[in-house]
């Protein structure tokens, strides 16, 4: 059965035609995109985006190929407003109309509307829609928080408590307080906050709650405190927010900053021929990766948090088998290899000082794709040279770095960076977001909302390197 969607099925087609080993039909290309003949496995595709965490190594590319990249992307996001036809020079200018004092008010010219006996003037009303009195003195309405959090993460008494005493010292409202349960992680619950003209909202659970909460926030406006909560806290790690403070992040909600940072999308086509959109903040996969999660004991990831994928990996790599994949980053050629997993990430650090991801940016408005694709035993060692050695440990020192300059990258894990990524398999595998499992896919289409969410950081935090 062909997954749903426009671009999905032609993936499906080729992806099917290419894991039986039979020839790619040209039918199964879109009108528009590569010939089929284009279709073609290699170590490196030589046409991806080249990415910043490959420039440290010999054969890496140049600062003028990373800069040429960067403008041809911005090219490419800037065609179709280029393309639009322009009706500026017929609107009214704002800056214009609120002179002198920055204030665009009711044309005199203009009667107020005074149909259905309303005054043409602005009122207050209540939920049921009844006028309530303005104060004489023109006050607003205190602003109001709302937590969301996970009961079984947090001291949920203490957390309260320490929201509604900041709030009150900083003259908020009392704040609303959510708890998410089994069949709602937090995305219903803040979407009811928002609804509730919520000034600010708060998150404290898992990397799971984070994800949910993050997505139904996405595009909203409202600034979102993460409340590090657990042993994860895979976002607040890539944001350097601290961990062992929770009121720290409390507080910065009432006098910190706001950054505002990208949001990843996942379109997954299921094997019934449904379709499902997810977001994600951190990192997503197809693969082997999405395996050590669903093979992860849930009682020892609760006891021992991220250490227990330990578990997930001794169970999921003995019988891990690369598998085949189409795939394609916008603007770029189709390609067909064998990987064991493939990653589309918006941040690049990992627990227990594990950097996948060197440059990884949160608000550059790209995703980074990593492929894993090693070829036996020694393939895998070359994983773990590029991921726990060149990545997280000789990077960090001049000596290191200068070693890594004399070496050239090798295949078995291809970074490139773009827009998303879209992928089809021969066979549904399972799919991770954020480190929670997702089920199975036959397809994933993905791509990013950039600057849609803002996160609160303390007042003075540094955001460089974010």
């Amino acid at each position: 059965m062909r997954p749903a969607g426009d671009s999905g099925p032609n993936l499906y087609l080729m992806a099917t035609a290419s894991g039986s080993g039979d020839e790619v039909p040209a039918d199964g290309v879109p009108t528009g995109r590569v010939p089929a003949e284009d279709v073609r496995t290699g170590e490196i595709p030589a046409d991806l985006t080249p990415h910043p965490a490959d420039k440290i190594y010999a054969d890496g590319p140049g600062t003028s190929e990373l800069d040429l990249a960067e403008v041809q992307q911005e090219i490419s996001d800037a065609a179709p407003l280029a393309a639009a036809p322009s009706s500026e020079s017929d609107a009214p200018d704002p800056a214009k109309a609120a002179e002198p004092d920055d204030v665009i008010r009711q044309p005199d010219d203009v009667e107020p509307d005074t149909a259905h006996d309303e005054s043409g003037h602005a009122r207050r009303v209540g939920p049921e829609g009844a006028t309530r009195p303005i104060s004489e003195d023109g006050e607003r309405p205190s602003p109001k928080a709302a937590l969301v959090y996970n009961p079984i993460k947090v001291d949920a008494g203490t957390l309260r408590d320490t929201v509604t005493r900041l709030a009150a010292k900083a003259g908020w409202s009392e704040p609303l307080f959510y708890e998410t349960t089994v069949d709602d992680l937090g995305d219903d619950v803040t979407r009811q906050a928002l609804e509730e003209g919520v000034d600010a909202v708060l998150v404290a659970g898992g990397d799971g709650t984070v994800r949910a909460v993050s997505e139904a926030m996405s595009g909203s406006g409202v600034p979102l405190a993460i409340v590090p909560s657990g042993t994860g806290n895979l976002l607040a790690r890539n944001l350097k927010l601290p961990l062992t403070e929770p009121a720290a992040m409390v507080q910065a909600v009432f006098d910190g900053d706001t950054l505002a940072m990208d949001v990843g999308w996942t379109e997954l086509a299921r094997p019934d021929g449904t379709t499902a959109e997810h977001a994600f903040v951190v990192m997503g996969g197809i693969g082997l990766d999405a395996a050590m999660i669903a093979n992860t004991n849930p009682q020892l990831k609760k006891t021992v948090g991220w250490v227990a994928y330990v578990d997930g990996a001794a169970r999921s790599l003995p019988n891990a088998k690369p598998f085949r994949v189409v795939y394609e980053l916008p603007g770029h050629r189709l390609h067909s290899s064998k990987v064991q997993s493939v990653l589309f990430a918006n941040c690049g650090k990992l627990p227990a000082g594990l950097d996948l991801i060197p440059e990884a940016s949160i608000a550059d408005g790209a995703l980074d794709i990593v492929i894993f694709q090693p070829k036996g035993l020694f393939g895998w060692l070359f994983v773990w040279r590029r991921v726990a050695w060149d990545n997280s440990f000789l990077r960090r020192f001049r000596a290191g770095r200068r070693v890594l300059s004399l070496r050239t990258k090798d295949s078995a894990v291809v970074y490139s960076r773009g827009a998303g990524i879209e992928l089809a398999t021969h066979e549904a595998r399972p799919v991770q977001l954020d480190g929670d499992e997702f089920g199975e896919a036959l397809s994933v289409k993905t791509r990013v909302e950039a600057s849609a969410l803002l996160v609160v950081v303390p007042k003075g935090h540094t955001t460089d390197g974010l």
